[in-house]
């Protein structure tokens, strides 16, 4: 048997549109003039520093990429099965390329993990339809587990749905394919009936401590890691609860021995947990943290605000390699807050920042604007503490309705909350606080706010495709005043669109970088003229060790 695998992350990065026109804008050149006018004969691609290997640019290409946890996962289970298969990364689908995949095959699986809306999946089911229009087309992941119904509904080419978890389902649904099992004994399975109408087998869940956790096919100095499944939490704007309905977790023991495995086998130096929260449960944690300083190994995962309570908690943290924590802290409004049903106060999103802040864990925090029933008011209490007290990384977004599987939902009349556009839903909803387009205003003038007036809130949004961080011989603040006064110089065209006013702004950051050992140089080698490559929209890449995450969306748990 034949198998055609399609994944990978989504085909945009959400917030993009508020680089459109400055020198970060990945798709025009409209900056250019303005430069030349401002500052003649700049780009960032002259933007050097001295470093032991003499002058590098500030700005490199990103070499060392984090295998894609989805496609480690699924690749693990073909691994094991007598088949062949070729796998397709989903960037080339975006691309609308032709794939270097030939000849028939008899079964095509597509991920529809970073895949967040119609258009999207309608794109890639056509690009597999139009070059094996033969191949039994399957799809699974997170967006499949919630719209299931309306996939078969609208993609008659699609033959099944994977629901949940494939380690199981997958081998059994190609033997089904392959005339010997039936259908009906293929756990997770959703297909459709005599009428033409969804037809499902029973989810089941594998017991993740007694399987195996996934294999890895070659070397690799950064690995994901997935060590639970479901979320204990019901947050109002999530809905990944709903597509896997029961949490479970791995042990610390386990955890120790996967990773460990790893380190020997494929070389990792860094461990990725792709988790929405990894921090829970506390006593895991504590058993972790316990056995991880044995192991010389970096990580990083999502945690909640309130898992870092005291100073012994980082201390323990540092104590087992943790290199950075992503921390959706999502408002800083206490009403706000107890709307979405985060569980989390303010007050703990100020105590887990001040006890991170200038620790040896390094952090980057989320916020949102515009969840239902919030005012512009309460927001006002987020953008406050992003233009005045926060430091760090920190990514800003537009509330997103995903999905109709959400829990805001349950309380949709509560918070008056309508849908103008079920088909562009993310920009057509209002609420009796605020509408969309409020809210976009709201994000892009506190993000305007913040590059301003706080010299130490770094935005995380245009570095995506950079090697990071962009002096690794300097410290962590360094790099981060760095990254700063280059948003700043690239941003100039949104902040002063008059380039001859913005001259000796220019001058003043130019002369920053210099300060820090940045010069403006004739040579324009090794640089990322489109830095922005494709990345989800769902949030779980977090910045190891000496990298920046990719840019996401909104909340980080």
């Amino acid at each position: 048997m034949r198998i055609l695998l399609v994944s990978g992350l989504g085909p945009a990065v959400k917030n993009s549109g508020y680089l459109a026109g400055t020198a970060f804008d990945p798709v025009t050149d409209n900056a250019a003039h303005y430069y030349r006018t401002a500052l003649p004969g700049f780009d960032l691609s002259r933007l050097h520093y001295s470093s032991g290997q003499g002058l590098r640019p500030l700005l490199r290409r990103r070499t060392t990429e984090t295998p894609h946890l989805t496609t480690f996962t699924l690749r693990s289970i073909l691994d094991a099965l007598p088949v062949e298969y070729t796998h397709v990364d989903t960037s080339t689908v975006w691309a609308g390329q032709d794939a270097e995949a030939t000849g028939e095959y008899d079964v095509a699986l597509l991920s529809t993990t970073f895949i967040w809306d119609r258009r999207s999946l309608a794109d890639a089911v056509a690009w597999i339809s139009r070059r094996w229009p033969s191949a039994v087309l399957v799809v699974g992941g997170q967006y499949s587990n919630l719209k299931y119904a309306q996939i078969l509904r609208d993609h008659p080419e699609i033959a099944h749905v994977l629901r949940g978890d494939a380690e199981e389902a997958l081998p059994a649904l190609l033997q089904a394919v392959a005339g010997r099992q039936d259908l009906t004994e293929v756990p997770n399975l959703v297909t459709r009936d005599d009428a033409g109408r969804p037809a499902s087998t029973p989810l089941t869940y594998i017991d993740l401590e007694a399987h195996p956790s996934p294999g890895f096919h070659l070397k690799a100095p950064i690995v994901p890691y997935e060590s639970m499944r479901g979320c204990p939490f019901a947050c109002g704007f999530c809905s990944f609860p709903h597509a896997s309905p029961q949490w479970r977790y791995k042990s610390a023991e386990k955890i120790f021995g996967d990773w460990a495995r790893y380190a020997d086998r494929t070389g990792a130096r860094h461990i990725k947990a792709m988790d929405s929260t990894f921090t829970v449960p506390p006593t895991r944690l504590r058993a972790l943290c316990d056995l991880l300083p044995a192991l010389d190994l970096g990580w990083e995962a999502y945690s909640r605000a309130n898992s870092i309570k005291t100073p012994d908690d980082v201390r323990r943290l540092t104590d087992a390699h943790c290199r950075s924590l992503s921390i959706g802290f999502e408002s800083m409004s206490e009403q706000t807050l107890r709307d979405m049903d985060k569980k989390v106060t303010a007050r703990h999103n100020r105590n887990a920042f001040e006890l991170l802040h200038g620790s040896p864990v390094d952090y980057r925090c989320s916020f949102m604007a515009g969840y239902p029933g919030e005012t512009p008011e309460e927001f006002a209490r987020t953008r406050n503490f992003l233009a005045e007290d926060y430091a760090g990384y920190f990514l800003l977004s537009v509330f997103s309705l995903q999905d109709e599987t959400m829990p805001v939902w349950q309380r949709a009349r509560e918070f008056g909350l309508v849908v103008d556009d079920p088909d562009d839903a993310d920009y057509s909803w209002r609420h009796h606080g605020m509408d969309e387009p409020t809210a976009r205003a709201l994000v892009t003038d506190t993000l305007d706010t913040v590059r301003t007036r706080n010299d130490d809130a770094v935005l995380i949004l245009w570095q995506g495709g950079y090697e990071h961080p962009p002096m690794p011989d300097y410290s962590r603040p360094h790099n981060r005043r760095v990254e700063k006064t280059i948003e700043r110089l690239g941003m100039l065209p949104r902040d002063e669109p008059d380039p001859t006013r913005a001259r000796d702004r220019a001058a003043t950051w130019l002369r920053e970088l210099t300060d820090l050992g940045v010069h403006l140089t004739d040579e324009t080698r090794d640089m990322a003229t489109a830095p922005n490559a494709p990345t989800t929209h769902r949030p779980n890449d977090v910045a190891p060790a000496g990298h920046v995450p990719d840019v996401t969306a909104a909340s980080s748990v």
